[in-house]
């Protein structure tokens, strides 16, 4: 089941999804490539043994330092060649957290689960953006402004093809997740689901999913994927995800 999970993956996650608004995609060779946002993005197909791999990173470097920007290459962890990882590390890249890849079938998952009580999850256009960047940078401990950058983009670039869910109580947003749908009809991936401190444990993140997985099932998608954290992985194996594959962001910065 789980290889036929990853191959579905290969074949329709190794995009990039819709860039921001006054971003753009292009192609390097074997490799799609997203200009313009906070920070360059890199993608590729899961095999470039038949490519020279150093030319490849050596020209995204060149390229985006040019821009004086620094750029992320997704590194999945079936990737070829196995040492990708440590090609880009001796390019300078840094290794950012690893997240694993799960996924499920929308038709396998369970019935719904409601929001927990005092908590109203609802749809949300950019009036909400605020509000969620600062939820999301006191989760974080940091400045997350390039999150409400990132939705607004996606919301003017093409805003059938992103739903923006909150958690809101006591007044406030306490939790928010989003879900890229993706235009082959095929995947919707859920991205956010932070949640403050105080309001962890109830429940809420599990609502989240499953407001999304419902909006996701009725426009006839199959698949949900998640790069799912170490804390939100247990919670979604349980939900019904499955472990595929990991992904590790490898940043590269220009020199100061």
């Amino acid at each position: 089941m789980s290889e036929d999970l990853l191959a579905a993956y290969d074949e329709h996650l190794r995009g990039t999804g819709v860039p921001a608004q006054g971003a753009w995609i292009e192609q390097d060779g074997p490799l799609l490539r997203v200009v313009g946002e906070h920070r360059g993005f890199v993608t590729g197909p899961r095999d470039l043994s038949g490519h020279d791999v150093d030319a490849l990173i050596a020209a995204q470097t060149a390229f985006f330092g040019a821009r004086g920007e620094a750029v992320e290459w997704k590194a999945r962890g079936h990737d070829l060649p196995s040492d990708l990882p440590d090609r880009l590390r001796a390019a300078g890249f840094v290794a950012e957290p690893t997240e694993t890849v799960v996924i499920a079938r929308i038709a396998d998952l369970p019935a719904a689960a409601p929001a927990p009580e005092g908590v109203v999850i609802r749809r949300v256009g950019g009036e909400a953006i605020p509000a969620i960047v600062e939820m999301e940078s006191q989760v974080w401990g940091r400045d997350c402004g390039f999150i409400g950058d990132h939705l607004a983009g996606g919301l003017a670039t093409a805003a059938d093809r992103l739903a923006i869910f909150t958690a809101e109580a006591a007044g406030r947003v306490v939790a928010a997740g989003w879900a890229a749908l993706r235009e082959d009809g095929v995947f919707a991936s859920l991205w956010g689901g932070s949640t403050l401190k105080e309001w962890r444990g109830r429940g809420i993140y599990r609502a989240l999913v499953a407001v999304r997985a419902r909006l996701a099932a009725e426009l006839g998608y199959r698949y949900l994927q998640v790069d799912a954290s170490d804390d939100s992985r247990p919670i979604l194996e349980r939900l019904g995800f499955t472990a595929v594959t990991t992904t590790t962001p490898h940043v590269w910065s220009p020199p100061a």
